[in-house]
């Protein structure tokens, strides 16, 4: 239910890069220049790769532990699937946003792909060891920021994949560019791998949730000290403004890429608190409505990447067909002139993606072709 909630955050997001590109948005955001409507909403889509990651690693402990069945490996597993998604974000997740090869963003797809495998060499270590390197890596690659490396030095990249969101290659035909440096991800892929046995069918629900609830109040406090004193894990102080938005704004303007501390404690310490809500809400079954919502979240959460590659397809053709109708409105681009339209074309493609991708998951939990798992 969780995945499927950030899938369709992750949708308007997505919407607004393709109709809303001509309003670019920084990272951190320039609070003078991006209005509130575009920045929450900017904000909502933070949620979706540290959530995503984090689950990740999740469900690699609960295959490697299945309620009825032996432990097994799921070295095997992360492996194979981590060399999938890199190969996807080559091939069909870079046409389906550039309609082209020239230039290749490795992005979410490929930070997961690149977790995954370090996932599948470190999940051995000791569970305290598990935990310790992943809030090290986490907490402490801020530190990490004065690391610089130069086009052409022999650090450049490696630092460049690892830390620095820089242009990995670059030639008269092709760019390769490294938008979602890897090591905090394989921090965050860490620790979802160590919270696995919250969940494993042992777990007694009420005290994962005291637990979960416990653990999302202390990330937001910390986030609360360091954020409000400007202490560590943010790039870009935050700053008292005009008016009471203004200075709301600047303290929720967190840095993406890569993702700092204080960007990973808002989004995990308030993912704590959904996981718990949602579980209650699944069990509330007096509240018809929630109940029916949480069955389309559902549908979209057990089919993650069905429906990712589903729905940039989809706007890559909205969008030429667009450009084809109308022309380039906004410079070279094609886009809408407010946000609002931007949320009304997301929930539409909500809507109507909905049943396409309730049909795969039918099939795909129906039917025993190996290759589905991978979608």
């Amino acid at each position: 239910m969780l995945r499927g909630l950030v899938i369709l955050i992750m949708l308007l997001d997505h919407v607004r890069e393709r109709f809303f590109l001509h309003m670019q948005v920084n990272d951190p955001m320039d609070i003078a220049t991006t209005e509130p409507a575009l920045f929450f909403s900017r904000f909502a889509a933070h949620f979706c790769a540290p959530i995503f990651v984090f689950l990740t690693g999740l469900s690699a402990w609960l295959y490697a532990h299945p309620a009825n069945g032996t432990p097994r490996s799921a070295s095997a597993f992360l492996v194979k699937r981590g060399l999938f998604l890199i190969a996807l974000e080559f091939t069909l997740i870079t046409f389906s946003w550039m309609g082209s090869y020239h230039t290749v963003w490795l992005q979410v797809i490929w930070v997961i792909g690149l977790s995954m495998l370090a996932l599948a060499a470190l999940l051995h270590l000791p569970r305290r060891a598990q935990l310790l390197l992943g809030l090290a890596l986490v907490a402490g690659h801020n530190a990490l920021t004065p690391i610089t490396f130069l086009p052409g030095e022999w650090g450049y990249s490696l630092w460049t994949i690892l830390h620095d969101r820089n242009i990995l290659m670059q030639t008269d035909t092709l760019t390769i560019k490294v938008s979602y440096p890897a090591l905090p991800w394989i921090g965050v892929i860490l620790l979802g791998y160590f919270a696995g046995p919250w969940y494993a069918a042992t777990q007694d629900p009420i005290k994962r949730q005291q637990m979960l609830m416990r653990i999302g109040t202390l990330m937001l406090l910390l986030l609360l000290v360091l954020r409000g004193f400007n202490i560590y894990g943010e790039t870009l102080a935050w700053q008292a403004g005009d008016t009471l938005l203004d200075s709301v704004m600047s303290f929720l303007n967190f840095t993406k890429y890569p993702p700092s501390l204080h960007f990973l404690l808002v989004t995990l310490g308030s993912m704590c608190f959904m996981l718990c809500w949602l579980e209650r809400g699944m069990n509330n079954s007096g509240r018809p409505l929630l109940a029916a919502s949480g069955r389309v979240l559902l549908v979209f959460g057990s089919v993650p990447m069905f429906f990712y590659i589903l729905h940039l397809y989809v706007l890559l053709i909205l969008y030429s067909v667009a450009l084809w109708l109308f022309g380039a409105n906004q410079g070279a681009l094609f886009g809408v002139d407010h946000i609002i339209i931007i949320w009304l074309i997301s929930i539409l493609l909500a809507v109507v993606l909905y049943w396409p991708t309730r049909w795969f998951s039918r099939y795909k939990h129906t039917t025993k072709k190996p290759w589905l798992r991978y979608l």
